[in-house]
Formats: C-alpha cells, sequence, structure tokens
C-alpha cells in the first residue's frame, strides 16, 4: 500500500494521506506521567518534520492532548510549511479555561483546564482558540469530540452538530465529522447529519471489528469517509505480549492478549510484521480513508511508514479467516 496516496473527503475538496500522524503524544512530556506516554518538546517538532518530509499531509490533533500543547506544537512544527500542501484536523466541544498564571514549557503555554461546552458559542470559542494555539488561519476539518464521553448525546443533536453545519456553510471549516470511542452513537449522527468524516478509535482493528456489520456500511451508503484512530488499540497490537500491554487505554484483558497472540503467531507463520497487518487491514476497507496512529519518536513514525508499505501475502488473510481471527466479509488488501 502507499501511505502517502491522497483519499478525497467527498466533495469538501479537502484530502488526507492514508497514513496521517496522530499527536496526541505530544500532549505529555516524557518526564510527566500521562495517558498517552509523551514526547518532548524537540522530539515532537523532528516527528512532523520527519513526516511531512517522508510525505505524511494528514496531521490531527486536539484541544484536550495536553490542554493545548499539543495543538501549539503541531503548529510550531508546520509554520514555514506551505498551508496548501497538507490537512489539519482538530475537535471541538471543549473549552479550555486558565487555571494560574504560571506559563509551561518551551511552548509558553499558560496553565489550562478544560470543561465540556457544546453550546454554539462554545464551539465556536473552541475552534477560535484552537487556530490560533495552531497559528493557522483555518483548519481543514473540525470534529465534535468525545461525546459519548460527555454523556452529551441531547446537546449534540441540539447545539453542537448545528454548529459545525453552520461553521461549514460560513466557509470556516471545509469538512466536519466526530470523533469518538464507539460507534453506535456516531451511526445516529451519520443518519441525521450531513457529516463528511468520521473519527473512529478502536472499534474497527485487526483485533475487533465491531463497526464492521451496520456502520462502515451505513458510512459508505452516506458517502461518509473514517479516519481510524487507535488502530493499535492503544497498545495490543503494537507491544511485546509477554507482558503487560494496554487496550484502550488500560490494562488489557487476558482474553484479548489471547486473541492478540493468536494474530500475532499467524503473521509470524506468514513472515508478516503484526503491526503491518494491523495497519493494512483497516485501510482495505473502502469507507476508510486514513489511518493515524500517534507516534512518540522519529523511530516509530518511519516504522509506520514502513508497515503500510509492508508486502503482505493474501495466504495471511485467509488463514485468520479460517482462525476465525476476522470476519468472512471483511475485506483485506
Amino acid at each position: 500500500m502507499n501511505p502517502f496516496e491522497q483519499i478525497p473527503i467527498g466533495d469538501t475538496g479537502v484530502s488526507v494521506t492514508r497514513l496521517g500522524l496522530g499527536t496526541a503524544p505530544f500532549g505529555v512530556d516524557t518526564l510527566v506521567s500521562g495517558q498517552y506516554g509523551g514526547v518532548e518538546f524537540d522530539e515532537s517538532q523532528r516527528i512532523v518534520s520527519a513526516a511531512f518530509e517522508s510525505g505524511v499531509r494528514y496531521f490531527d490533533t486536539a484541544p484536550l492532548y495536553g490542554t493545548g500543547r499539543s495543538e501549539v506544537r503541531l503548529g510550531l512544527a508546520l509554520t514555514g510549511r506551505d498551508r496548501e500542501s497538507f490537512t489539519i484536523s482538530t475537535k471541538a466541544g471543549r473549552v479550555l479555561n486558565p487555571v494560574n498564571g504560571q506559563l509551561r514549557g518551551p511552548e509558553n503555554l499558560p496553565g489550562l483546564d478544560f470543561e465540556f461546552d457544546y453550546t454554539r458559542d462554545g464551539i465556536v470559542r473552541s475552534l477560535e482558540e484552537s487556530l490560533n494555539r495552531l497559528n493557522t488561519d483555518r483548519v481543514e476539518i473540525l470534529y465534535l469530540h468525545d461525546a459519548d464521553q460527555g454523556g452529551l448525546e441531547r446537546e449534540s443533536f441540539e447545539t453542537a452538530l448545528p454548529a459545525l453545519v453552520e461553521l461549514r456553510e460560513q466557509g470556516l471549516v471545509k469538512a466536519i465529522g466526530c470523533g469518538m470511542n464507539e460507534w453506535e452513537m456516531t451511526a445516529r449522527f451519520v443518519r441525521e447529519f450531513d457529516l463528511d468524516i468520521i473519527l473512529l478509535a478502536g472499534r474497527y482493528t485487526l483485533l475487533e471489528q465491531g463497526a464492521l456489520t451496520e456502520f462502515l456500511p451505513l458510512c459508505v451508503e452516506r458517502g461518509v469517509k473514517i479516519a481510524v484512530g487507535g488502530p493499535y488499540n492503544s497498545g495490543i497490537l503494537a507491544r511485546n505480549l509477554d507482558g503487560p500491554v494496554s487496550y484502550n487505554y488500560e490494562l488489557a484483558p487476558e482474553h484479548l492478549i489471547k486473541r492478540a497472540r493468536a494474530l500475532k503467531a499467524v503473521c509470524e507463520r506468514n513472515g508478516v510484521d503484526l503491526k503491518a497487518a494491523a495497519l493494512q487491514f483497516v485501510l482495505a476497507h473502502p469507507a476508510i480513508a486514513a489511518v493515524i496512529p500517534g507516534s512518540s519518536r522519529v523511530s516509530e513514525l518511519e516504522q509506520n511508514i514502513q508497515m503500510v508499505k509492508a508486502p503482505i501475502p493474501a495466504a495471511l488473510w485467509d488463514e485468520l479467516r479460517s482462525e476465525n481471527l476476522i470476519p468472512p466479509d471483511a475485506p483485506t488488501p
């Protein structure tokens, strides 16, 4: 597969590379414990530079990641690049408020904390502040973030998603969607609103395919593209399975570790890296435009590029089906 192939998002004028860069790890320094591991400032700049120079042209961020830190770091790393040559997505639904007068790190970012705000004014404010942190006059894609975590389904329908539609109509963003960790609520949004792209985290991977039967066909029918976040299920498909590994940012349960080991055994018998199978399996579905794993080091980015490029024999997919590790009707490369 070509990780740098550009996939158009409907008729929005936006395109994304098959391999994007998720910047959640930029939100936490390596010296600070946190959900996403961590990346020091200088390394974050090297990662973005290496991604751009390699051919990656889709970058995803959010106000939540490090309460503004990820956006600032991404903006600094992209400053001076041809703004027409890449796509940025960020998210709305949380606003950041000052909590003290201290400045944080080399970004000189003030201390901030977040609160959910799904009002029209909150969505508009979130976008405006994201543009300031990113040091840009626009983002191409704006996602509504984590309605499933905030218990904000009613507000999503009544104020938040209509605000995104309005921003698109005004030309302030080109493509809109939502970024969530579940597909059931997202399916209701897709049915009710004219959305362009969904960021679906962890629900269609080599490990689990819960979104395959209902949600992905719905997106194909509606012409809605998908960017897959968490293609490694936050680590279980990318780490040594002999020790503790994470799944959905928590300690993986034993039954999923057993399944991941079975997947890895099939890959090894076919001379394929498990990470290559994980990325290419996801990208084979016609609804999916991009996969956006995070990278904490340049070497991880480079490995992700190689994993998308790696040749995979058809026998691998045949064996995974015969072992009931992927559904018979799941598309494969």
